[in-house]
């Protein structure tokens, strides 16, 4: 973990109060895994902001894609290309990738897409992805996976793009035609935990990214504590931003 002052290199908007961030933060991209988030300094406020990374080059880029969510993620949001964002990262633990050649399954809902990006990245073709957003003026992503060889599947809440339902019925259309070898998820929790039920109907390996309101993200705060199971199945909480935010799906406490 070490603090980094990052320029910004380009600066998009992909839907309506999305944007995605091109950074030079070489310390950090050379040692960030998938499903790991920096802690961002937003100006004006004190505590940091999460965001998770989408992409790491360790030949030091950096993209983080972020939702205005609040007032701190609205200055955030403000700044241009010519400005520079405060880093902290790379924080928690991020996906255990299954090899390359394993079939994945990747199911995101929402601002929860940017992190599987670099799980895409590791299985390339072998990656289907399955992202699900209220409605069509809100979906991102899709040619970032495309220019990573993986499938890109909508759903949508109204039905304007893709297939109108929830996005882990989509996904469960894939697994029954086809083999999958693991499941990452990033999302909201009511889609974690269909996207944990579908794993074990199928039986196919799941990790998923649990998204949690943060102040300190090592945790010193305690602020994100979750319910989680373990070896034993005995009860006991454990911290997002610390132990995860990446967990085994049957270790969580739906």
């Amino acid at each position: 973990m070490i603090q980094e002052t990052a320029p910004i290199l380009g600066r998009r908007q992909l839907a309506p109060g999305v944007y995605k961030y091109l950074l030079s933060a070489p310390g950090i991209a050379k040692t960030a895994q998938a499903g790991q988030f920096v802690q961002v300094s937003a100006p004006g406020f004190f505590l940091r902001r999460p965001i998770s990374i989408c992409r790491a080059d360790p030949r030091g880029t950096l993209v983080l894609v972020l939702e205005v969510r609040g007032q701190g993620t609205a200055a955030l949001a403000g700044l241009g290309s010519d400005g520079c964002l405060d880093l902290v990262g790379p924080l928690g633990r991020g996906f255990r990738l299954a090899a390359p050649g394993a079939k994945a399954v990747l199911v995101g809902g929402g601002i929860g897409l940017p992190p599987l990006c670099q799980a895409a990245a590791h299985h390339g073709a072998n990656a289907a992805v399955f992202a699900g957003f209220r409605t069509a003026g809100a979906v991102i992503l899709g040619d970032e996976f495309a220019a990573l060889g993986a499938s890109f599947a909508v759903a949508t809440d109204d039905g304007t793009a893709g297939y109108r339902g929830l996005v882990t019925d989509l996904a469960e259309q894939h697994l029954k035609a086809r083999r999958a070898d693991v499941i990452y998820a990033c999302g909201p929790a009511p889609m974690l935990k269909a996207a944990a039920a579908l794993a074990r109907k199928y039986g196919v390996a799941c990790q998923v990214s649990l998204e949690e309101r943060m102040a300190c993200g090592m945790g010193a705060c305690l602020g994100c504590a979750c319910a989680l199971l373990d070896e034993k199945g005995q009860q006991h909480y454990g911290h997002v931003c610390k132990d995860g935010p990446v967990f085994d799906a049957e270790r969580v406490v739906w």
